[in-house]
């Protein structure tokens, strides 16, 4: 994993990890890999492990079972709720960043409708070759 030196480390595993469970990478009850084999496989300090699983665990993301591992939450609402987080927050960047460039919101809508179709265009194309 290649990091950003902008953002703390432990934060952009936290990101990667619910990047996985969004995915569908990691679903609902999947064990995680071992503290010790996290920090080997992401090559960072197992504190730094600690620290992002800790906080996913403080926020209901992950369970921890005491000699067993962790775990990803089995609530699937949970798992919506920061799905459309993730959603928001990813969107206010791209807003903010949109609105610095002096456009309208009106302006941002339709610069999105026009990527979306020209993405949809570019994924027809992909799938026909």
């Amino acid at each position: 994993m290649k990091y950003d030196d902008k953002v703390p480390i432990y934060y952009q595993i936290k990101q990667r990890i619910y990047q996985e469970i969004m995915t569908g990478t990691l679903p609902p009850g999947a064990k995680l890999p071992p503290v010790r084999q996290l920090a080997l496989d992401l090559t960072v300090n197992v504190n730094t492990i600690q620290r992002a699983l800790g906080e996913m665990i403080a926020d209901g993301t992950l369970t921890s079972q005491r000699g067993k591992g962790n775990f990803v939450t089995e609530d699937v609402q949970r798992i919506a709720a920061l799905k459309e987080q993730l959603v928001m927050a990813q969107l206010a960047t791209v807003y903010d960043q949109l609105h610095a460039l002096n456009l309208s919101d009106e302006a941002i809508m339709t610069s999105l409708q026009r990527y979306i179709q020209q993405r949809g265009h570019q994924n027809d194309d992909d799938v026909s070759n």
